[in-house]
């Protein structure tokens, strides 16, 4: 399974949703969208659950001289959530990498003021939270995204995205009420090869899709 891009993909993802939904497993919902290339899929759910639309800010904690791989995250101001062996693995500490969770902090609050544009988080007390990414690779800032929801009281907690690594899914279906995958393919190495058109998306389509909403 491909899609063609991350609206597509949020529109199938809706479908299988709204059958849950209309078995009564997706009470009183609220979207909440993993900037910035989950906030093109969870608008398409979000409209197709007529539900409220919000983004929950979480950061990746990078390898020094080696970014994109990811050892840990951050969500909000919880403090870094790390991958013991992928730490020990690197010969890392958590010292090592205070300055990048500094740097990734400070970023993450530039994109909550402006993405949020002095509106407060949403209250999630007793309410269905249905957490929204483009897909899911390691899983490490989905896991920190998943805690610091259950942190805020949702009566349910559910994580949902168009494709994923099955590993990393078993790992969070630990710290997910409900995990909704539509496609988990073997031999899983990034979510961009299972789109046509992966993009990376700027703050003015972030802001776009949020207002569009």
């Amino acid at each position: 399974m491909r899609f063609q891009d991350r609206k597509q993909a949020g529109r199938e993802l809706a479908e299988r949703l709204q059958d849950l939904r209309d078995k009564g497993a997706l009470p009183d919902p609220v979207v909440l969208a993993l900037p910035r290339g989950g906030v093109a899929v969870a608008a398409e759910v979000a409209r197709a659950l007529e539900a409220p639309l919000d983004v929950l800010l979480v950061r990746k904690i990078g390898a020094p001289h080696h970014e994109e791989f990811g050892v840990g995250a951050i969500a909000g101001d919880d403090p870094p959530l790390y991958d013991a062996d992928t730490l020990h693995g690197l010969g890392l500490t958590e010292e090592s990498l205070a300055p990048t969770v500094e740097r990734e902090r400070e970023e993450l609050h530039r994109r909550e003021r402006r993405y949020r544009k002095g509106r407060p988080p949403p209250d999630l007390r007793g309410h269905t939270v249905i957490v929204v990414d483009d897909g899911l690779a390691t899983g490490s800032t989905a896991r920190a995204a998943l805690r610091h929801v259950r942190r805020k009281g949702p009566a349910r907690l559910v994580l949902a995205v168009p494709v994923g690594a099955p590993d990393s899914l078993a790992m969070l279906s630990e710290e997910a009420d409900d995990v909704v995958c539509l496609h988990q393919p073997y031999g899983f190495s990034a979510v961009g090869q299972w789109y046509d058109d992966f993009g990376q998306l700027t703050d003015d389509d972030v802001l776009d899709a949020l207002d569009g909403y």
